[in-house]
């Protein structure tokens, strides 16, 4: 008797976690589904690029340039999208106190890769998404796991384009096209770089001075960093050069800041679903719904 009624209890049981489950399949999948796609076409809208010739070119954003050490460098940034469409800088030399100033030429704009990627990276997430279609019907908890992996996995590889920088060696600065974008023409002394780093837009200018021949500095080259420190050395051309002086100067930019936020919070919606259908892992094998 008690044995039967345990089976029977354990029956009931399964029946009431299997009616769960395929709600949870049939309805909250889809709710949660919705609610990333409108919280991605959110974080899709704060990049501000060109859209269609109706809508005409991205809004033109200015931003100065600020440091928490010296004022040796000034300047505003011109973001226009996923570009640079200008950079007006002021560099005091640290040995000479010489000002030198220089722009970017008038026909000439930098693509910033890393918010380029980061959009396409949300953009593939909304396929993903709207690829089901709210009739579609999930069979198993293994298809909606595998959805929100792809999901997450681009996601991921979004928020890292911010918060992950390139890391490069000096020689490749000095080989990027970013070099030949000012008038006047930089000084042979003098290398910039600008990256993101998380909600920021980074500048940074190496001084540089020519190792001598007979120098008794034991040379070697520096490899990749995303910040490369004083007494950095390399070979450029025929000349070993070391870094001298580095400065290196920030802005805010708000709506990355906020697309940032958009990614964790999709994450965390995309863990939880994950979640809530991994308490369910007994029935994927054999009984779809």
């Amino acid at each position: 008797m008690a044995t039967a009624a345990a089976m029977t209890a354990t029956a009931a049981e399964r029946a009431v976690l299997e009616e769960e489950f395929r709600w949870l399949l049939h309805d909250e999948v889809h709710a949660v589904l919705r609610q990333l796609q409108d919280i991605l076409k959110e974080a899709s809208q704060r990049f501000t690029l060109p859209g269609s010739a109706a809508q005409g070119p991205a809004k033109q954003e200015n931003f100065i340039l600020g440091s928490s050490g010296t004022d040796q460098v000034k300047g505003v940034l011109t973001l226009q999208g996923d570009a640079l469409s200008q950079a007006d800088v002021s560099l005091k030399m640290t040995r000479s106190s010489q000002l030198l100033h220089f722009a970017f030429r008038e026909d000439k704009q930098w693509k910033l890769q890393q918010i380029q990627d980061a959009r396409n990276h949300v953009s593939q997430a909304i396929y993903l998404l709207t690829n089901r279609e709210e009739s579609y019907q999930f069979q198993t908890g293994a298809e909606v796991l595998q959805l929100m992996d792809a999901v997450m996995l681009q996601l991921t590889r979004a928020r890292n384009r911010l918060t992950t920088p390139a890391t490069l060696t000096l020689s490749e600065i000095a080989a990027s096209g970013l070099t030949r974008m000012f008038a006047p023409a930089l000084p042979s002394d003098l290398l910039v770089n600008v990256y993101i780093n998380l909600n920021k837009l980074c500048l940074t200018i190496y001084q540089l001075h020519v190792l001598q021949p007979n120098s008794t500095k034991n040379f070697r080259p520096a490899g990749g960093a995303v910040l490369h420190s004083p007494g950095a050395m390399f070979e450029w051309g025929s000349q070993r050069l070391e870094v001298s002086h580095v400065h290196k100067v920030e802005c805010v930019i708000p709506w990355l800041n906020d697309a940032l936020v958009y990614f964790t919070v999709s994450l965390q919606l995309c863990q939880q679903l994950k979640d809530k259908i991994s308490v369910f892992s007994s029935y994927w094998s054999y009984r779809p719904f």
